[in-house]
């Protein structure tokens, strides 16, 4: 069944009265990895120690005192398949340039992404991280929310929600010989394309 827009604009909130939290704060961790993921997350994110300690580390990367936190739990199990939680957590830069300038510096460090995809509403880098976890780093491709979230009911979308793959380097070679940010964005057409084709866990 495919969704409407008029299914998703409704309100939950009553009349004076506001439900909805401001900003997404930050986002914790537990890990046995505990000083790989610190130094992971803080070259991924050109990222800054707001404070840390043996059991818990707490980092920082813009005006906000931590937006990723890990504590120390020795002696986890490894992530499997097939279990219920989150998928991913995303991050979103000013530019397709700083997206691609940031995937081309922790390429030169052995980093490389997942998956590169262009969703529609956004051109999206996925990375794991040391505990396996998936991060998103995306730019926008519409200039504002309203024009993004027209993407969804178009019959594109409808046709094919997970988008088309592409070759970052490519991308970035594209980009700086010139050609448009704006044009480099617009995802291109595509066939049918449904979720069992997400090459994530």
């Amino acid at each position: 069944m495919v969704a409407t827009e008029a299914q998703f604009t409704g309100s939950d909130q009553q009349s004076g009265v506001t439900v909805s939290p401001i900003k997404l704060a930050h986002v914790v961790f537990k890990t046995s990895r505990f000083r790989e993921m610190i130094d992971w997350y803080r070259l991924v994110l050109n990222g800054t120690m707001a404070f840390a300690d043996e059991g818990i580390a707490f980092l920082a990367y813009d005006d906000e005192h931590h937006r990723i936190a890990f504590i120390n739990v020795p002696g986890l199990g490894e992530q499997v398949g097939k279990l219920a939680g989150v998928h991913h957590v995303a991050f979103t830069y000013a530019t397709l340039e700083q997206l691609l300038d940031n995937h081309a510096r922790l390429a030169e460090r052995g980093i490389k992404p997942a998956w590169s995809v262009n969703h529609g509403p956004t051109t999206s880098l996925y990375y794991a991280d040391p505990d396996g976890n998936h991060l998103e780093f995306q730019v926008d491709n519409y200039e504002t929310v309203e024009e993004a979230g027209k993407f969804f009911f178009t019959d594109a979308f409808a046709t094919n929600p997970i988008g088309v793959d592409f070759d970052p380097v490519e991308l970035r070679r594209r980009l700086k010989a010139g050609e448009d940010e704006d044009q480099l964005k617009q995802r291109p057409a595509s066939g049918q394309r449904g979720v069992d084709s997400i090459p994530l866990r």
